[in-house]
C-alpha cells in the first residue's frame, strides 16, 4: 500500500495544480482531463499549421519554421507528459482498490488489537501519506519551475528569432535604400549641371548695338 500511495503523488507532479488537489483527495476526473489534454493537442497542431503558411510569406523562412516546430515540440512533450501522469494515477487507483479489498477482508483480524495498536497503526498511516504528500508537492513545484524556465527561455528564442527576422528585412530593403539615393544625387547632379549651362548660355550671348548719341541743338544766330 505504501508504494502504491508514494507512486500516486509521484505520479501528480505531472499534472495541473488544480487537478493535483483533486487527484490526491481521489476526486479528479481523468477522463475530463484526457478530453482536455487531446483538445489542446488539436489546437496545437492548428496552430503549428497556421505558422507554418506564415512563415512561407516572411523572408526568413527557415528560421520561423525552426522556431514553429520547437515550440510545437516542446507543447506535444507537455501534453505527453500529463497524459502518461493522469495513466499512471488511473492504474494506481486500480491497484489501490484491489488492496483495500485484501484490507477490508484483513480487517476483521486485525479487530482483536488494542485500541492502542489501532490508533498507534492510524497515526503511521498518516505519517506515511504526509511524507508522500509533502514528496509530491515538492515534485511538483520543481515541475513548475521547470516549465517557467522553460517558457523563459521559449521568449528569449522568439527574441531573438524576431530581431534576426528584422535584421533580414533591413539587409534586404539596403539596396532599394542605396538605389534611392543614388537616384537622388543623379538628379541633383544634372539640375546643377542644367543651371550652370542656362548660366554659361546668358554669359555667351551678343549684346546689343550701343544707342546713338542725342541730336545737338543749334547755335544760336550772332547780331
Amino acid at each position: 500500500m505504501k508504494k502504491i500511495v508514494l507512486a500516486l503523488f509521484m505520479a501528480l507532479a505531472s499534472l495541473p495544480l488544480w487537478a493535483q488537489s483533486n487527484a490526491t483527495a481521489g476526486n479528479a476526473d481523468l477522463d475530463a482531463e484526457k478530453r482536455r489534454l487531446s483538445a489542446e493537442r488539436e489546437t496545437i497542431e492548428k496552430r503549428y499549421v497556421e505558422e507554418r503558411a506564415a512563415c512561407y510569406k516572411k523572408f526568413a523562412v527557415e528560421d520561423c519554421l525552426r522556431e514553429s516546430r520547437t515550440r510545437r515540440r516542446a507543447e506535444t512533450d507537455n501534453i505527453k507528459r500529463q497524459e502518461t501522469a493522469i495513466n499512471d494515477i488511473q492504474r494506481q487507483r486500480s491497484g489501490a482498490a484491489e488492496l483495500r479489498k485484501l484490507d477490508e477482508k484483513a480487517g476483521t483480524q486485525r479487530s482483536v488489537d488494542t485500541p492502542e495498536k489501532q490508533q498507534q497503526s492510524i497515526q503511521n498511516q498518516k505519517d506515511r501519506e504526509q511524507r508522500a504528500a509533502d514528496h509530491a508537492a515538492s515534485r511538483a513545484s520543481t515541475a513548475a519551475e521547470a516549465a517557467e524556465r522553460e517558457r523563459q527561455f521559449q521568449s528569449k528564442q522568439q527574441s531573438h528569432a524576431d530581431e534576426q527576422a528584422k535584421a533580414a528585412q533591413r539587409r534586404a530593403e539596403a539596396p532599394e535604400a542605396i538605389r534611392r539615393f543614388e537616384e537622388k544625387q543623379r538628379r541633383a547632379a544634372e539640375h546643377r549641371a542644367d543651371r550652370e549651362r542656362r548660366n554659361a548660355q546668358q554669359r555667351d550671348k551678343p549684346r546689343g548695338a550701343p544707342l546713338p548719341p542725342p541730336p545737338s541743338e543749334p547755335e544760336p544766330a550772332k547780331p
